[in-house]
């Protein structure tokens, strides 16, 4: 495809974005295995159709207002960049795009501020918390709530699981094999603090010292997939100065924080924290990519358990991780893992997502959750956040209690030989 694109006035992330446009050949490929389009059946909500749109922005032949609709509909799941035979970076072309004309935008004030707030207290596990506890009086006033609060307020847990205290510094069980620094995530603190804890046991009894800096703040990755590249930068800046260089690799638990921390590049591509940013971005792994490598440790459910895993998109389309957990998982005595279809479609949880597009997240949600009760599972496991817990939420509204667990979470579950019938409760400590 030829290009016009103006990379001199995109800034740093222009041939970035060029050379993506460039490399789309419009095959098609990318079609069935896109949401939105699968959802809605529109060429314009594919992803070769938004190349297409965004390309007319940037050349300057298409007004900003006709493409955004598009464009906003687009979760990012990057399921197109796996099932691409031209290896078109269309998560590289979405994030600058973004980045170039959320600046520009002339987006309400009420939007803004709304916009702003969901930002900043997602990524704020304080202010998460005081939002769960005032959810229920704001759900009286749900129907005349503008829709992403009204959204916020139904996905928001009834109740919120206490917290749990996490060492700053967790000892290798044996010899040391490897020294490692652990993100916490934001979100996940607040709404499944059990997951960092269960990772930090799962890693020390295979020998890995596990550092938890605290003040680590968020990964700074929702607001970057949002096109707020300031924020973004931000908190970026905050987690790296918190993290200690003296680590073998920097671990997440959260696929959407693994995907972000690796496009720190992106993120900082021509500012001065560059180097520090790629330093970082090549020391990330997800944890179970990390747990992989080493030595299995012996684990078995207390009873047969059939189980099923979810490949959460920023782990299997963005870091393409998809063999490693269920590896982990395969070595787990008496756990039957079976496959569900459409494991590439997204289930709805993308940022911000949930709450400006709230129809088609629900819509892949309900999908997403009754995909993965038809396979019979006791149990559903995945590795990010989001997933786990847009799935619980349409789990509930289906009327299907199977529990949702983290990957590490089943692991240590297993090792401490509690993972049976009883599979829904964490392991106590």
């Amino acid at each position: 495809m030829q290009h016009r694109i103006p990379k001199d006035r995109l800034g740093p992330r222009g041939d970035a974005m060029a050379e993506a446009v460039g490399a789309c050949v419009h095959c098609g490929f990318c079609l069935p295995t896109c949401p939105t389009y699968r959802t809605l059946g529109e060429e314009m909500d594919s992803p070769r159709g938004r190349i297409t749109l965004m390309k007319g922005v940037l050349e300057g032949d298409l007004e900003l207002e006709e493409a955004r609709p598009y464009v906003d509909r687009c979760l990012g799941c990057l399921a197109c960049v796996t099932a691409c035979p031209s290896g078109v970076e269309y998560g590289d072309l979405l994030s600058g795009f973004k980045s170039h004309t959320e600046s520009s935008r002339e987006r309400p004030a009420l939007e803004r501020g709304l916009r702003s707030l969901l930002i900043g207290t997602v990524t704020e596990p304080r202010l998460l918390r005081w939002a769960a506890r005032f959810a229920g009086l704001g759900r009286r006033f749900q129907r005349v709530l503008p829709a992403p609060l009204a959204a916020a307020l139904e996905l928001m847990p009834r109740s919120l699981p206490p917290s749990e205290a996490t060492p700053s510094l967790l000892p290798a069980r044996g010899r040391r094999r490897a020294r490692v620094a652990l993100v916490r995530g934001c979100a996940q603190d607040v709404l499944a603090p059990g997951i960092t804890p269960a990772a930090a046991e799962v890693l020390a009894r295979r020998g890995v010292e596990v550092v938890i800096p605290p003040g680590q703040g968020c990964c700074g990755a929702l607001a970057f997939h949002a096109g707020d590249d300031r924020r973004a930068r931000a908190q970026a800046s905050q987690l790296t100065g918190a993290l200690p260089e003296d680590v073998d690799a920097v671990l997440t638990t959260a696929a959407g924080c693994g995907s972000g921390i690796k496009d720190y590049p992106l993120l900082f591509a021509g500012d001065g924290d560059a180097g520090k940013a790629r330093a970082l971005a090549e020391k990330a792994f997800d944890v179970t990519t990390f747990l992989a490598q080493l030595e299995p440790v012996e684990s078995r459910t207390s009873s047969p358990v059939v189980a099923t895993y979810q490949d959460a998109c920023h782990l299997a389309h963005a870091q393409g991780e998809r063999d490693a957990p269920r590896r982990l998982l395969g070595h787990v005595e008496g756990l039957e893992l079976r496959p569900s279809i459409d494991w590439h479609q997204c289930c709805g949880s993308a940022g911000l997502y949930n709450l400006e597009q709230p129809e088609i997240a629900k819509q892949l949600g309900r999908a997403k959750a009754q995909v993965l009760v038809d396979t019979g599972a006791e149990l559903i496991i995945s590795g990010n956040i989001g997933c786990l817990s847009q799935i619980k939420h349409h789990l509930g509204q289906l009327g299907h209690a199977v529990p949702v667990r983290h990957t590490v979470e089943v692991l240590n579950a297993a090792e401490r030989g509690e993972l049976g019938a009883t599979a829904a409760a964490p392991p106590q400590p």
